[in-house]
């Protein structure tokens, strides 16, 4: 584990021990084929956004921006940094602990190692997958594009949804009809609501839900910071809406993926992606362990 010298400004303790919620880093761009590289740079990035747009300091008291749906009651720490090859231990401890990990990425195809390791201990999982493309190749394994074929065994596709789809490829419009995996793309939201789709959404999924979210599920005007931009996309309040009601439902953990730091302008993506992870924080409110440490 390497900590960075600044911690995210929601976190809110130092002890991993007592830690509902844990904030993990993982910079790792290696299993990406994009041509805007840079995501390796984002755990730092957000952690910086969040320090410089989401605290004030008035006479120097220093306190953190509320979010919309209040303040958290969970214990946050701040795991710091791991690499790639220390995911399979790092989270099934997480699983073990009863810990819920908030991952900063680095490129999607980390996903894939997170749900491997939760699923040793915790099945079956439900997944709820924000992003532009469906990541559903088949043909070429092992990377951002193939995601979702490359975790098939981990999750029930029956109870998972992916959500702001717009930019398949033929493959993988033939795997989502192969596997019957619901997809809500954004012109589906225009169309029957932001509710609507929420309802839809929780009608769906299962009690142990994992949250995956590609911030090229959004709009290039909200999120201009990401390694393959699709016009079209969600707005950032309706992604409010949705992570919202997914995190009070209950999620197992969640990850942000895919915010490309060089890419970005003004650093408008990266602090989206703090605003993201403290409405989550915010809004996960009964799932705190009843015990913290076991008797020894």
């Amino acid at each position: 584990m390497v900590q960075e010298n600044k911690t995210i400004c929601w976190a809110n303790s130092d002890n991993y021990e007592e830690a509902d919620i844990v904030i993990v880093g993982v910079p790792d761009q290696s299993h990406s084929h994009s041509t805007r590289m840079g995501t390796k740079l984002a755990p730092i990035a957000v952690r910086d956004a969040s320090n410089k747009r989401d605290v004030y300091v008035e006479n120097k008291i220093r306190s953190i921006a509320y979010t919309n749906s209040g303040k958290s009651n969970a214990r946050i720490f701040d795991y710091g940094n791991i690499s790639r090859k220390e995911i399979t231990k790092t989270f099934a401890k997480f699983a073990r602990d009863s810990k819920i990990p908030i991952t900063i990425g680095g490129d999607h195809s980390i996903t894939t190692p997170l749900i491997k390791a939760f699923a040793e201990e915790t099945k079956p999982i439900s997944l709820v997958y924000f992003d532009a493309h469906p990541d559903f190749l088949s043909s070429t394994r092992d990377f951002y594009g193939s995601v979702l074929y490359d975790i098939l065994p981990y999750i029930d596709i029956k109870s998972s949804v992916l959500v702001g789809i717009r930019s398949p490829e033929q493959e993988e419009v033939m795997n989502i009809q192969k596997y019957g995996i619901k997809v809500i793309s954004p012109q589906d939201i225009q169309y029957n609501g932001i509710k609507d789709t929420i309802n839809e959404i929780l009608k769906t999924i299962g009690k142990k839900t994992y949250l995956s979210f590609d911030m090229d599920c959004l709009d290039p005007a909200f999120a201009p910071g990401v390694s393959v931009p699709v016009p079209f996309g969600l707005t950032n309040t309706e992604s409010l809406a949705m992570i919202n009601e997914i995190a009070k439902h209950g999620i197992i953990g969640m990850d942000i993926m895919e915010i490309c730091p060089p890419f970005d302008v003004q650093d408008v993506t990266s602090h989206l992606a703090s605003r993201l992870i403290g409405e989550v924080l915010s809004s996960i409110k009964d799932q705190q362990k009843t015990s913290k440490v076991k008797k020894q």
